[in-house]
């Protein structure tokens, strides 16, 4: 399997001279089977510079999986020039919203509006269909299991595991690591604990023994105590799951948009320094844009 990644900024695509190493655009990642299918995870800015790369292999079947409906992470959509032109599918999957009681459809029909857009999904030549998962139901895609699982984010949010020919990605999308919300002496403390460590047991079990591991990783261990409850993570609670998995390799992604590519990397080493390799430890990186790993 190959993944390469289009788009590693979180919430605000960020270009410029102190982002240009690892890239300012946001969520996109492309990945192919050993048979060559294409799977794309989420539909930022970097999207775009993907489906560029499409026009030549024509016509284009794409898999679209949308982690969650946050613009950072569709606003590329529109863009995707394949579905420009006739011949070409899009198949996008993703969750059902509880909120607007809609399902994965509705982050089209809300962008490709005239207020926003210049062109309508009905005047787009590609045909475009709509698949709605659900938490835990696995659905083929070639020779792709593809399973979604819910994880903690303030809007529903799926994290993907892609298995193909023996080999396994994880993708959180926007994750922030479940946490009890009561203090130590409320009632409801120690049942809330239960509820928090069977989350974590499960997002463990979601994510084992998998060949790559990519996580949201937005903070420092300092910057998040402010952040809390706002739905990301840490390059600690990245490495973390990453140890309790079993993973071989973990990709940190989701760059908070203020850091420079300096800071990016004094923010991972010190994370690294904290987390001292050992044998049988995953390799741990930072996404960049434009990288592709092969395994």
């Amino acid at each position: 399997m190959k993944v390469k990644f289009w788009g590693v900024r979180g919430s605000i695509a960020s270009p410029g001279p102190n982002t240009v190493r690892y890239g300012g655009n946001t969520t996109c990642i492309e990945i192919r089977t050993d048979n060559n299918e294409l799977i794309i995870i989420d539909a930022g800015t970097g999207i775009f510079p993907l489906s560029q790369t499409l026009l030549k292999e024509l016509p284009v079947t794409a898999n679209v999986l949308i982690t969650h409906s946050h613009w950072d992470h569709i606003q590329g959509l529109p863009l995707f020039l394949p579905n420009f032109i006739a011949g070409n599918t899009l198949r996008l999957h993703g969750a059902f919203d509880l909120v607007s009681g809609k399902g994965i459809e509705q982050v089209m029909a809300v962008q490709l509006q005239y207020s926003y857009f210049p062109v309508r999904e009905e005047e787009m030549k590609a045909r475009i269909e709509y698949l709605t998962l659900a938490p835990e139901q696995s659905i083929r895609i070639g020779s792709a299991t593809v399973t979604p699982y819910v994880m903690s984010h303030p809007v529903i949010d799926f994290g993907y595991r892609i298995e193909a020919n023996g080999k396994s990605i994880f993708f959180t999308g926007d994750h922030e690591p479940p946490y009890n919300i009561c203090a130590p002496d409320d009632a409801g403390f120690a049942q809330c604990q239960l509820e928090v460590e069977g989350r974590n047991d499960y997002l463990i079990r979601a994510m084992r023994g998998v060949d790559v591991l990519i996580t949201d990783s937005s903070y420092t261990s300092a910057e998040y105590p402010a952040k809390k409850g706002w739905g990301h993570g840490t390059y600690q609670s990245s490495i973390a799951y990453a140890k309790k998995a079993g993973a071989k390799n973990l990709f940190c992604t989701h760059h908070e948009p203020s850091r420079s590519d300096d800071a990016l990397e004094a923010a991972f080493a010190e994370a690294l320094a904290d987390h001292p390799h050992r044998d049988g430890d995953p390799v741990y990186r930072l996404a960049r844009e434009g990288d592709c790993f092969e395994f």
